[in-house]
């Protein structure tokens, strides 16, 4: 029996993040007797998708993580790495910021096709954002495909000229559009395992990082209170009252930095900090509304979930818009008072919630459709138009 094609996936690490979920969205999907994903990871730590990797028939290879000072120490360790494993048909580099170093390593080592795949639409702050500019300043020229998640995604990484020239292709970041389908039942159960029953929850998937911007989002929470409190004071109709609760999902170094400030804004008992789940389905179902005011993105999975849920959302104005897909999204500006979007919570709290499955699966956002649209790709090098 033929072995499969061997992809290499470069990855910072593969916890459960945006990037890392949808590639390990893909690999599920996958013919695994035709294609087989490996994955080349900065870090030494163990990650949350290790052992599914393991299972599925997937390898761990770790390199040193990047730093301007071990540069040339991790040109020596790509070179090495890739003198000895030149099996891979095709290496996807997600890490761009040092994509430029590894993937003409690779494709001088020999390995047939070298993609860099933007999946973010800005940089952090300060000297770290700096570096990531200069790194990527000529990416566009040193990869066989440039993929991206989105218009903004493309510019950011590969610049306007590339994207203005036709150089990049769109790769729609995809889920598993059915696990998202709106259950009642899923909604009932989890509800009362939080014990927010009677509660109006409003829902945010995200690490905590800058890109995110937590602490708008809780100051949109907290005047979303304040207004309500204001509403108790004025109104005896009691089908015009709601008791807010904010559900956190994620992880990251900015955590306990929103847990003091939602200290400080005195709406610490309402907002539920509740890490990382697997099972990330269950908890938009849990959810009544959801809110996005990230600094910047790609093209945020999270959105495209929400909407696939029927979920209303009111989302940054600086997030691509080909993520908009349903009439359930709103956009704003960050920039506005935060009071402005509580505001606009309120005046559209009440709406109809179902599953918006099919309407996501003819945008392309659905992952079986991609998986073989991709595996068609890795074999053939030839990538089909569309999504």
């Amino acid at each position: 029996m033929a072995q499969p094609i061997r992809i290499l996936h470069a990855l910072g690490n593969t916890q459960l993040g945006g990037a890392e979920s949808r590639v390990m969205d893909l690999y599920r999907h996958m013919d695994r007797d035709r294609i087989q994903f490996d994955f080349l990871v900065h870090t030494d730590k163990e990650g949350h998708f290790d052992k599914e990797i393991a299972r599925l028939g997937g390898r761990i290879f770790r390199v040193p993580r990047f730093r301007l000072y071990n540069y040339f120490a991790y040109r020596k360790a790509m070179k090495d790495f890739f003198r000895g494993h030149k099996e891979f048909r095709a290496v996807q580099g997600h890490i761009t910021s040092t994509a430029a170093i590894y993937l003409p390593i690779a494709k001088k080592a020999g390995i047939p096709i070298t993609i860099a795949h933007a999946r973010s639409a800005g940089v952090d702050k300060g000297a770290k954002g700096t570096l990531t500019r200069w790194m990527r300043r000529n990416l566009s020229q040193k990869a066989d495909y440039l993929f991206t998640c989105s218009k903004l995604a493309g510019i950011s990484v590969f610049g306007e000229q590339a994207v203005r020239e036709g150089k990049t292709v769109f790769i729609p970041n995809a889920i598993d559009c059915q696990l998202f389908a709106y259950d009642e039942n899923k909604r009932k159960e989890l509800r009362g395992e939080l014990g927010i029953e009677d509660k109006y929850v409003i829902g945010h998937v995200g690490r905590f990082h800058y890109a995110k911007n937590h602490e708008y989002l809780l100051q949109v929470f907290a005047e979303l209170c304040g207004k309500e409190k204001l509403n108790k004071n004025l109104t005896s109709d009691l089908s015009k009252r709601r008791d807010f609760v904010l559900l956190l999902l994620g992880e990251g170094s900015g955590m306990d930095r929103s847990k003091a400030l939602s200290r400080e804004l005195g709406i610490e008992d309402k907002v539920y900090f509740l890490g990382n789940h697997s099972n990330v389905y269950d908890y938009y179902q849990a959810m009544d509304y959801f809110v996005y005011p990230s600094r910047f993105e790609g093209l945020p999975g999270t959105v495209v979930e929400a909407q696939t849920s029927g979920l209303k959302c009111v989302m940054s104005d600086a997030i691509c818009e080909e993520v908009v897909v349903t009439d359930l999204v709103r956009t704003m500006d960050i920039r506005a008072n935060a009071s402005l979007w509580a505001e606009y919570i309120r005046d559209t709290l009440d709406y109809e919630r179902k599953s918006h499955v099919e309407e996501m699966k003819k945008a392309g956002f659905d992952v079986n459709g991609q998986a073989g649209r991709m595996m068609r790709f890795y074999e053939t090098g030839i990538l089909d138009q569309g999504g």
